[in-house]
């Protein structure tokens, strides 16, 4: 995953580079937004995280290997989880697992194997499991490949010094659960328009807001 920081939008619209929202997700306690969008005849390959306050503003811009489909923050730590991957129309689901710093842009690509694994949904049960839900390796003499998967726990102490490469097959070895592809882009466009609308305020004589 290619990072960029933040810098001036010249359209005035901090989403602009996006594309078509398909995927946001917040962390409200922190008062930050991740949204994954997808541009004309492409896929949701590009990520901005935003501070949202008076107005959203991008402080950071992902450009992924291949389509996001999960993101989680982190409950404790500047952490974002991003889960990717596609099939590759063969045999194989392959994809990545990477790990954002939210304060200093550092990302890192998590998977051992050089293929990685497809990730379908990611879900922070603590500050140190991750569940991740992954769709089998590849498609081979398995008819249930597309609609089922793998989930796995893992489980780390401290998910700030986790290295890069450093999740081994026992780390995603997991039962087989179903696993549904669900399509979040409705949802994510009306996060992305409450976000751009303008946040006004009706002011009335007795001093009460509309």
């Amino acid at each position: 995953m290619t990072l960029f920081p933040a810098d001036r939008d010249a359209s005035g619209d901090p989403f602009a580079e996006i594309g078509d929202p398909v995927l946001a997700v917040a962390d409200e306690r922190r008062g930050v937004v991740a949204v994954a969008g997808a541009h004309e005849y492409d896929e949701a390959r590009t990520v901005g995280v935003f501070h949202v306050t008076d107005r959203a503003r991008r402080r950071w811009l992902l450009s992924s290997q291949y389509p996001v489909n999960a993101m989680a923050f982190h409950p404790t730590l500047p952490l974002l989880a991003v889960g990717s991957g596609e099939y590759d129309g063969g045999y194989h689901f392959e994809g990545e697992l990477l790990l954002v710093h939210l304060e200093t842009g550092t990302t890192r690509s998590l998977i051992e194997h050089h293929l990685g694994r497809q990730i379908l949904g990611l879900d922070w049960l603590n500050h140190q499991d991750l569940r991740v839900l992954m769709a089998p390796p590849d498609d081979w003499k398995d008819h249930k490949a597309h609609v089922e998967g793998h989930a796995a726990v893992v489980h780390r102490a401290d998910w700030t010094v986790v290295g890069a490469r450093s999740l081994t097959g026992r780390d995603l070895a997991g039962p087989r659960v179903p696993a549904p592809r669900p399509d979040h882009r409705e949802a994510a466009r009306q996060a992305v328009a409450r976000l751009v609308s303008p946040r006004t305020r009706r002011h009335h004589g007795n001093g009460t807001d509309a």
